[in-house]
């Protein structure tokens, strides 16, 4: 008895989520095409950081290799954004890696990422506003920093900011009000931010290559430690002469291979932001041609404004010389052009209202998701007349607003990284999991999905659905390397999720052992050992059939792709120290005590499972003309394709 109450519970957690694919029924306004998703990502992605990131990576870690390290980052990105596409591709719906791990690997684990989004965007957007309120403060002389100290200090170190910044709020609330009132006008002001700012970005890399030269590029330590190397040394912004190691062993990449790949661990946070399209499946007019578009496109932008700024940096100024700080304004003050400052001004304050826009913008939908789904207080799921998510937009705005009137924030922004890299992991898994499995016919998909009738001894000895009937499948080695069938069956679907969900035990265990376990025999030993299970797990789900579904977007080179996109998110996840990771077991226990006090006695896949098989059946034979869910979320047909177009 206590066994089938165990059981029972467990498969309550896996439920996995049916999902309706018809693209007419949402509750929120069908507006944006496939330039808006485009201004959003890249106004997302291409925020601040590329007037920042690139001095501080290029001094300390990668020297002119840097534009080598976006390189990297940016295919590092590129396979998280692949499969993002995949599933816009997929299934039209708001959620992003909240909903495509519902609809894979069941409840907790999609509740566990939602939970987590909701924690990245609300920092995320905490931490730009307090960032656009200080930049503006520098441009009217920190006036509003005097004001707030002289009468509004607040004496709480290690545990409050230094004063509460009003000015933070006030652009939350403006931009809440913004959102609030349609994403229409919302997808407007990004846009022309967004333009601004890459105007802006056009001018500094065509400067740069004008005024720019290769000579700094070839730089050689032994001249540059000589006095007489340069009549510009004086310019040197930190005041301090450099030192051997800080300018290394000179060339294209002073630090050699390695700080090329450590720079572009920094830099692979550069290119986070593109998800937020993903939120927005039940707002595009086109959702699965616009949002792989949208997603792969802003990723070649952004990864194009970053490669351009650097190397224009680079070639204006030798490597050891760049400010961390303010890299732009000083290298234009270091070939003359000291004026250009006020255009960087102007690109860094768009830059940070597009950044600030494309935290807000999905952060609500996250939290309309799961309120629709039953995992959050259900009135976090009224819409508007205008069809947007107006409770849920207005409690993301106070949120973000506490936080940033309140808090530093440095300390937390460490928890932004976690939350997005355990998406791009989940969601990888999915597509990894999904293109695997068959396709089965809707009504007894979803029968058997909601009445938690397939027992796990079923998975292994079942009448396969694309063998003829009554022809059971038998494992064996020999059907594990060389399955007879083209299409995916029951046996070859249960082996990769076998697989799959081998590969999300080792590929921890080897990211923790490669951070923390050092050079040691043991350790080498343990790793390689890891490397060659992975290994072979991919080589066995590879030899699997894959579904031959028609989408309008699919990730190319499965299963390689998504393994390797696990590799790099678990292994920056694993870097993280352990203030972070204890910051984020208090968030999760939070989270935990909401999903099994409320969540889950009120989700929707609950009510649906506590339904009778007959009225089921009743309710499908009556709408017998709408698709079938379950077999609608798999497969989207040609015909939908079409439609798409």
């Amino acid at each position: 008895m206590a066994l089938k109450k165990l059981l029972g519970f467990g498969k309550q957690l896996l439920r996995v989520k049916v999902v309706d694919c018809n693209a007419e029924d949402s509750r929120l306004s069908r507006c944006l095409n496939t330039f808006d998703l485009v201004a959003l990502g890249v106004g997302s992605t291409l925020g601040a950081g590329v007037y920042v990131l690139a001095g501080a990576v290029a001094r300390e870690n990668s020297g002119p290799a840097i534009v080598l390290s976006f390189l990297i980052a940016a295919l590092a990105s590129v396979m998280a954004g692949l499969c993002y596409a995949e599933f816009g591709a997929r299934v039209p719906k708001t959620g992003s890696a909240y909903l495509y791990s519902y609809v894979t690997v069941g409840e907790l684990w999609a509740f566990i990422t939602g939970w987590n989004l909701i924690l990245s965007y609300i920092i995320g957007t905490s931490s730009v506003a307090r960032a656009w309120s200080a930049t503006f403060d520098e441009l009217v002389g920190k006036r509003i920093e005097q004001f707030c100290r002289e009468y509004m200090s607040m004496n709480a170190p290690g545990i409050l900011a230094e004063y509460p910044d009003m000015f933070a709020v006030l652009i939350i609330f403006i931009l809440t009000g913004l959102l609030a009132f349609g994403v229409k006008e919302s997808a407007i002001v990004n846009k022309v931010f967004t333009c601004i700012n890459v105007l802006v970005l056009l001018f500094m890399v065509v400067s740069g290559l004008v005024k720019g030269t290769l000579k700094n590029w070839q730089l050689d330590p032994e001249e540059i430690l000589h006095a007489n190397y340069t009549s510009n040394s004086s310019l040197n912004l930190t005041g301090v002469l450099p030192t051997k190691e800080s300018l290394g062993v000179g060339g294209f990449m002073p630090f050699g291979f390695t700080g090329v790949l450590s720079g572009a661990a920094t830099c692979f946070y550069a290119f986070v932001g593109f998800d937020c399209i993903a939120t927005t499946g039940e707002e595009v007019k086109n959702p699965q041609r616009a949002i792989p578009i949208g997603i792969v496109s802003s990723l070649l932008i952004c990864f194009v404004a970053y490669f351009g700024v650097s190397a224009a940096l680079t070639l204006m100024m030798p490597y050891y010389l760049l400010d961390s700080n303010s890299p732009l304004p000083a290298a234009f003050k270091y070939v003359g052009w000291g004026g250009a400052k006020y255009a960087v001004a102007v690109g860094s304050l768009c830059a940070l209202s597009t950044s600030l826009l494309g935290s807000m913008f999905p952060l609500p939908r996250i939290i309309f998701a799961m309120a629709r789904d039953g995992l959050l207080f259900s009135f976090l799921s009224r819409v508007s007349e205008r069809k947007s998510p107006i409770t849920s937009t207005v409690a993301s705005g106070v949120m973000s607003a506490i936080m940033a009137f309140l808090f530093d924030l440095k300390d937390l922004v460490d928890l932004m990284s976690i939350g997005t890299l355990l998406a791009y992991t989940l969601v990888a898994t999915c597509v990894l999991v999904l293109r695997y499995q068959p396709e089965q016919p809707g009504l007894m998909y979803e029968m058997a999905n909601t009445q938690d009738e397939v027992e796990l001894s079923d998975a292994i000895s079942v009448p396969s659905m694309g063998i003829l009937p009554g022809v059971e499948e038998r494992f064996s080695f020999t059907t594990l390397l060389f399955p007879d069938n083209p299409e995916p069956t029951t046996l070859s679907g249960f082996t990769v999720n076998i697989c799959a969900a081998a590969m999300g035990t080792l590929i921890p265990v080897f990211s923790i052992l490669a951070v923390h376990g050092g050079f040691v025999v043991w350790n080498i030993v343990a790793l390689s050992a890891i490397f060659m299970g992975c290994l072979l797990l991919t080589f066995i789900i590879w030899r699997q059939p894959q579904s031959k579904t028609k989408l309008s977007f699919k990730v190319p080179l499965l299963p390689f792709l998504p393994v390797i996109s696990m590799f790099v998110n678990v292994y920056l996840m694993m870097q993280l120290d352990r203030g972070t990771w204890i910051r984020f077991t208090v968030w999760m226990a939070v989270g935990f005590v909401i999903y099994f006090c409320y969540g889950i006695h009120h989700s929707t896949e609950a009510a649906l499972a506590r339904s009778s098989p007959e009225t089921e059946m009743s309710e499908r034979n009556h709408n017998s003309e709408a698709s079938p869910e379950k077999e609608a979320f798999l497969h989207n047909d040609a015909k939908e394709d079409d439609d798409d177009l």
